[in-house]
Formats: structure tokens, C-alpha cells, sequence
């Protein structure tokens, strides 16, 4: 959970039925090989829970639940993008997982990408 400083990003599904914002600026993305993630081509960077604010409502996105059950998945039921997913860290905090692919105006490659292998997990 990194962010260089306190700016304001904007992200949302392709068709806009769910937007958020986010405070800070990542400086690393993670891309995770499980079978989720893998599938949906994310680059994740995590961010506390106060630092993210759903600008739409909360039933425009739907759940997905897997494995473990910790991880909400959560994308648009329109669309079908995953913008975000919610959980905890492992001291217990809250948590957002942004797909650094649906901010807007964001150059992803200004950030390093750090392979995780979640598919051993």
C-alpha cells in the first residue's frame, strides 16, 4: 500500500455505472497470476479503505466471492469490468484493490509492475 502524495484520481467501469475515487498516487502496481486475476488482467494497487469513495451506488456493482472468501470482487453488472476489489490486510485493515487499468488519465507505465504469484497461494 503505497501513494507518493494526497491527489485525487477518478476510475470507473467502461460504461460508468461504477465510479470511484481515490486519494493518493500509486508508485508500484501488482499483477497476480491466480485464477481471477489472471483472467481479468488486472494490475492492483492497494490502497487503505479511507482513501477510497464510491461515487456511484453500491448496488451498481455486484460481488464475487472465491476460495477464501476474503476478497470481494466487485465489478459492474452492466459492463462486467472489475474496477475494485475489497478485503483486509493482514493486520486486520481495511482495504481497496484498485485496477490501476480503469483510472483515468493514469500512464501505467509510470509504475513498476511486481509479479505475484497467487495461483500457488
Amino acid at each position: 500500500m503505497t501513494t507518493s502524495d494526497e491527489s485525487v484520481l477518478r476510475g470507473s467501469c467502461h460504461c460508468g455505472r461504477v465510479a470511484f475515487e481515490v486519494r493518493g498516487r500509486p508508485d508500484s502496481a501488482l499483477a497476480c497470476n491466480c485464477s481471477i486475476c489472471q483472467r481479468k488482467g488486472s494490475l492492483l494497487w492497494f490502497v487503505p479503505r479511507s482513501r477510497f469513495s464510491l461515487l456511484t451506488p453500491d448496488e451498481n456493482a455486484g460481488s464475487y466471492l472465491f476460495n477464501k472468501h476474503v476478497i470481494k470482487h466487485r465489478f459492474c453488472s452492466t459492463c462486467g469490468i472489475h474496477p475494485y476489489a475489497e478485503g483486509q490486510d493482514p493486520q486486520g485493515h481495511a482495504i481497496a484493490a484498485i485496477n490501476l487499468r480503469c483510472l483515468e488519465d493514469f500512464d501505467l507505465a509510470s509504475v513498476p509492475v511486481t509479479q505475484y504469484d497467487g495461483r500457488a497461494r
